[in-house]
């Protein structure tokens, strides 16, 4: 069942518009990673109370809310992989 929450579906929308802001480009993307941090709660928020079945909704109803996944994922694949250095007190 899909069945949103509200919640979901706002927080959903806030990451989203927030992503749609900036171009499909590479200068759109560094500008999205910029500002990012400010939506990473609402986004795990969402991802933490969502099924995959939900998930997958959202991804095609908030292409935005995608674009920022698939980002977060390049960056936590980069971070497993040593590409980006962490600050050890984070």
């Amino acid at each position: 069942m899909i069945d949103l929450t509200a919640k979901q579906q706002q927080l959903s929308k806030i990451v989203h518009d927030y992503a749609c802001r900036f171009p499909l480009t590479e200068n759109g993307d560094a500008q999205l990673l910029q500002g990012c941090y400010d939506y990473m709660d609402a986004f795990k928020r969402v991802m933490n109370n969502a099924s995959k079945v939900q998930m997958d909704y959202i991804c095609q109803q908030y292409p935005g809310y995608y674009r920022f996944a698939k980002w977060m994922e390049r960056l936590a694949q980069g971070i497993a992989d040593g590409v980006f250095e962490v600050p050890k007190d984070h």
